[in-house]
């Protein structure tokens, strides 16, 4: 994932767009108009992630944001002519990307890896989704900060033992 992500960002920057930036891209490609909390539940990120990177795309003449008439409290996020126009260089870009990731697989390797992939996927998606069910989840680390004041706990600090002589540790 590393090296495909790094081949992207690599030839996103030679048309001055961010990673983070083609994410967005991506959804509203998609979905224009939708909500910044829509866009950022979509892509994984929190919200003041999501509306630091806006400000940015704004900035770019990439989007608008917008607050329709009779709901003052959502702002909805729109795609410029030149965000739009991003999508016929970007996207064969990322076609290029993946073309040369899978250069020399076979077409049911392929397959096979997809199917995997999505199945992986699935599955942890399931547990999240069984996991907040249950009321089991990582909380952001604010929410964590506020219930170690409640509990007058303290963090502790945890120390690697150092590796034996002559060995080298390879897991970091």
């Amino acid at each position: 994932m590393r090296g495909v992500s790094r081949a992207l960002q690599m030839r996103l920057m030679e048309h001055d767009v961010s990673f983070g930036h083609w994410t967005f891209l991506r959804i509203l490609w998609e979905n224009d108009g939708v909500t910044q909390r829509q866009l950022s539940e979509e892509a994984g990120l929190m919200e003041p992630t999501t509306h630091s990177a806006l400000r940015a795309m704004e900035d770019l003449g990439y989007i608008v944001r917008r607050k329709l008439p009779g709901n003052r409290k959502n702002i909805h996020v729109y795609l410029t002519e030149k965000g739009r126009e991003l999508k016929e260089v970007l996207v064969p870009i990322a076609e290029e990307v993946n073309r040369i990731a899978v250069k020399g697989v076979s077409e049911t390797a392929i397959a096979t890896t997809r199917k995997t992939l999505l199945s992986i996927i699935e599955n942890l998606a399931l547990d999240e989704h069984e996991a907040v069910r249950n009321e089991r989840y990582q909380p952001p680390t604010r929410q964590l900060v506020d219930r170690f004041k409640q509990n007058g706990s303290r963090t502790r600090t945890v120390r690697a033992k150092p590796a034996a002589r002559g060995k080298t540790d390879t897991t970091g």
